[in-house]
């Protein structure tokens, strides 16, 4: 996507070959940082402390990540080590452990001098392929648009409203749940996006707007308690959100917050979509609030926030009383029951085992080899 009209992605392989290049997203909007990963190491900790964030850019990383190991130590010892490490980093977004396990797949077979080579191919594919998936997204998504436009009085804006950062930033180029979002504002649809802030972080305040200003999408930051009074009076035409995980049975992990905007969906009668990479699909679990772990993140995130000063300085401050404990789970899940539909690069489909098997059926794992494995 565009920054102040430049094509740019999340992250990408640098032009020694070697190294990787992705933007630090600690740093934004205040400041545009690029950080270089040269070792394993580097790609854990980019993932672990939320350099790098969303689903499919962890998953991208991860990759990454193990061709660097590879360039370090192409032995099974080594290929074993660097696995273990990078699955630790994250507990609940999917695709973590598909691109490993993809990784894994291919390097295993091969001899390790064979090792370096296939890594940096096989981690480029997994990149390339993302970016080609959330293109199918957007176009899959665009026609949800265009056909709430049709359904509107002439001249009429369409209004979206979304969660967390579900961009670009959050993948290595388009993003999911703004995919379609992009493509309908670069085909001349009209439209306006309301921008959930989404404590804690900030991922909406913080990223999504970011991303939608320099792209020339209008939108407006909102408080996350607001999505519910907007639906109310009309304001908004449909949600669309991301996901860290969806089931076999439509379940899906997503940023704290997006149970009660489905809720709140349901309610006034608003469409409530999830745009999804085929990899964050879950064919080993069924019941997302039982089985899907949920990370719980450090306090700081709830009892400090960052911004910028009005005189221009960058400042962290505490906006919880000392003392007080926090809670700070990163994900809720919404049942299958309160999404409309799931926008995928096979289509829009139904929240729903059978449709979800029917369009991916070489992903669909039985759950007794899962768990024995």
């Amino acid at each position: 996507m565009k920054v102040d009209g430049k094509h740019i992605r999340s992250i990408w392989l640098e032009p020694d070959g070697v190294t990787v290049g992705a933007i630090d997203q600690r740093r934004l909007p205040h400041e545009f940082v690029v950080a270089r990963l040269a070792t394993c190491a580097d790609a854990a900790e980019a993932i672990r402390s939320m350099l790098v964030r969303g689903a499919p850019l962890i998953g991208a990383t991860a990759a990454y990540g193990m061709a660097l190991a590879m360039r370090e130590d192409g032995s099974d010892a080594a290929l074993d080590r660097a696995y273990a490490t990078l699955i630790a980093t994250r507990p609940t977004a999917i695709n973590l452990k598909w691109a490993l396990d993809a990784m894994h797949a291919v390097l295993r077979p091969l001899a390790p001098a064979e090792r370096v080579a296939a890594a940096y191919a096989r981690a480029g594919a997994i990149a390339e392929d993302d970016i080609a998936i959330n293109q199918g997204i957007a176009h899959n998504g665009l026609a949800l648009i265009e056909m709430i436009k049709a359904c509107k009085k002439p001249g009429e804006r369409v209004n979206v409203l979304t969660h967390c950062n579900a961009g670009w930033l959050a993948t290595v180029d388009w993003g999911t749940a703004t995919a379609p979002i992009y493509l309908a504002h670069d085909n001349g649809i009209d439209l306006h996006v309301w921008v959930d802030e989404t404590r804690p972080r900030n991922q909406g305040a913080s990223l999504t707007a970011w991303e939608l200003g320099h792209h020339g999408v209008p939108h407006t930051v909102i408080p996350d308690n607001t999505g519910g009074h907007l639906m109310q009076h009309g304001m908004v035409d449909l949600c669309i959100v991301g996901t860290d995980r969806v089931t076999a049975d439509g379940d899906v992990c997503n940023k704290i917050g997006t149970y009660l905007k489905a809720l709140a969906a349901r309610d006034n009668g608003v469409p409530f979509y999830v745009a999804l990479p085929s990899p964050t699909i879950d064919f080993t679990i069924r019941d997302g609030i039982l089985e899907i772990p949920i990370e719980q993140r450090e306090a700081s995130e709830v009892t400090h926030m960052t911004g910028r000063t009005d005189d221009g300085r960058i400042e962290t401050v505490r906006v919880v009383p000392a003392g007080s404990p926090v809670a700070n789970y990163g994900f809720d899940v919404t049942p299958s029951r309160l999404v409309t539909g799931l926008i995928t690069e096979r289509g829009v489909l139904k929240a729903e085992r059978g449709a979800l098997a029917a369009a991916f059926p070489e992903r669909v794992v039985r759950r007794q080899d899962a768990l024995r494995a």
